[in-house]
């Protein structure tokens, strides 16, 4: 996604809060994935995940030096190879209360909030979003959590929100 100069002079807060940004997090099921969730007898089969998302996390890291971290309620092997093939090297599974990992995170990295962007779709991720310097959901996210977000995508969950999001931001850090 190009953002013209229009549209980045007129979204001079969003701009504010893209240059800040060091490090950004993700949820899984409603932002990397379209929600859907392939089950067999055994379990969770198969995902679906864009390849222009994974394409964003690269982006982010070569252009910016931004690592991405996923953080999801879902324990699953399917998430964790997705974040091995795109060099993600920090992931939490199956976690209950996103804001503690924040903490993690936050004590770990040594960021401040304001360098900690977030994008998330749903109810578990209303409290990690409060805590967030920048936050995103998909064009599908609840309304809900829209009402909280800095940004909306025009895209929809699965199919390259996570990668507007990360373009939104690159953009605007690479056209200060």
């Amino acid at each position: 996604m190009v953002i013209d100069k229009k549209l980045r002079d007129k979204n001079q807060h969003l701009k504010e809060k893209a240059e800040k940004i060091k490090v950004i997090l993700t949820d899984v099921d409603g932002v990397l994935t379209d929600t859907g969730i392939y089950y067999g007898q055994d379990g969770e089969v198969l995902k679906r995940f864009s390849i222009r998302d994974g394409m964003g996390v690269e982006r982010l890291r070569k252009y910016a030096s931004i690592e991405t971290i996923i953080i999801t309620g879902e324990n699953s092997a399917t998430v964790k190879t997705r974040a091995e093939k795109l060099k993600i090297q920090e992931f939490y599974l199956g976690v209950k209360k996103k804001e503690e990992v924040f903490e993690i995170i936050k004590k770990k990295s040594g960021f401040e909030k304001e360098e900690i962007a977030y994008i998330g779709d749903d109810s578990n991720d209303f409290e990690i979003m409060q805590l967030c310097g920048f936050t995103a959901t998909p064009a599908d996210g609840m309304n809900f959590i829209k009402d909280i977000s800095d940004y909306v995508c025009e895209t929809k969950a699965g199919y390259g929100a996570f990668r507007e999001f990360a373009e939104l931001i690159l953009a605007f850090k690479n056209n200060s």
